[in-house]
C-alpha cells in the first residue's frame, strides 16, 4: 500500500504545482468545448478520493458536505472559486493524503459499503479505493492538461 500512496502523492505535488502556476482566472476559466475547468477537476480528485476511501467506510470525510456538493461526480463548476477555497484545496491535496496513511497505520479501515465504480471496477474495501483512486486523479491530471492548452 506504500507504494500506492506514493503514486498518490506524486499526482498530488503535480496538482500542487498546477495551483501554483496560474492565476485564480486561469484556474476559473471553462475553456469552449469543456464542461468544467482546472479548480473544479483539482477539487474533485480531492473529494472522490474522501468519498472512496472515507464515506465508503463509514468514517467522517475530512472536507465539508458542502465541499462534496460543489465537486462530486457529475456535478459542475457553477460558482468562482476565491482563492481562499484555493489555498483550501491546495491544504487538502497534502493533508488529505497524509491522513490517509495515518488513517491506514490505525487499521481504521474495517467495513467497507461496495461500490461499482463508472469504469466498471468494483471497489470492495478501502484499500481498492486508494488504489483505484490513483487510476481516477491520473484522468483527471489528463484532462487538466488539455484544458492547459486553452486557457
Amino acid at each position: 500500500m506504500q507504494q500506492t500512496l506514493d503514486v498518490t502523492r506524486t499526482s498530488r505535488n503535480i496538482l500542487s504545482q498546477m495551483l501554483a502556476g496560474y492565476t485564480l482566472e486561469q484556474l476559473n476559466k471553462i475553456p469552449e468545448g469543456y464542461k468544467n475547468n482546472l479548480i473544479w477537476n483539482i477539487a474533485h480528485v480531492v473529494v472522490v478520493q474522501q468519498v472512496l476511501v472515507y464515506k465508503l467506510s463509514g468514517i467522517p470525510m475530512m472536507i465539508s458536505d458542502e465541499m462534496v456538493e460543489k465537486y462530486k461526480k457529475g456535478s459542475k463548476p457553477e460558482h468562482i472559486a476565491t482563492q481562499a477555497e484555493v489555498d483550501e484545496i491546495k491544504t487538502l491535496l497534502t493533508e488529505t493524503i497524509n491522513q490517509t496513511e495515518t488513517d491506514l497505520e490505525s487499521k481504521i479501515f474495517i467495513n467497507y459499503q461496495e461500490y461499482p465504480t463508472s469504469a466498471g471496477i468494483v471497489l470492495k474495501s478501502a484499500s481498492d479505493a486508494i488504489a483505484f483512486n490513483d487510476f481516477h486523479e491520473g484522468l483527471h491530471i489528463g484532462i487538466i492538461m488539455s484544458i492547459r492548452k486553452f486557457i
